[in-house]
C-alpha cells in the first residue's frame, strides 16, 4: 500500500508546474525524497533552481494543496526546501529537457 501512494504522490506532484519554467517539478528534477512513514505521515524533501526562487512559495502551497485534494489517506504533510545537494540541469528528465531546449 505505501509504494502505490508513493507512486501516487508523485503523480500529483507531476501535476506541480514552475510557473517560470511550465515544467512539473518532478521532470524539472527538483523532488528529492518522498518519504512515507507507517504512520501515513508524508515527509518531501525538495529544492528549487536557485536560492532566491520568488515562486518556491507558490510552488510548494501548489504541492501541499494538490496531495492534500488528491490523497485522503495521509495523516500530514510535510514539504521542506533543501539545498543540498545543489539543483543542476542534470537532474532533469529528458523530457524537461527537450521542452526547455537544453542538450542532453
Amino acid at each position: 500500500m505505501k509504494d502505490e501512494l508513493i507512486e501516487q504522490i508523485y503523480e500529483v506532484l507531476e501535476e506541480v508546474i514552475d510557473p517560470e519554467l511550465g515544467i512539473d517539478i518532478v521532470n524539472l528534477g527538483l523532488v528529492y525524497d518522498v518519504i512515507l512513514d507507517d504512520e501515513l505521515n508524508l515527509h518531501i524533501n525538495m529544492t528549487m533552481t536557485s536560492m532566491g526562487c520568488p515562486m518556491a512559495p507558490q510552488i510548494m502551497t501548489d504541492a501541499h494543496t494538490k496531495i492534500e485534494a488528491a490523497i485522503k489517506d495521509l495523516n500530514s504533510i510535510k514539504i521542506d526546501i533543501v539545498w543540498s545537494p545543489a539543483w543542476s540541469k542534470e537532474r532533469m528528465s529528458r523530457y524537461a529537457k527537450i521542452a526547455l531546449g537544453i542538450p542532453s
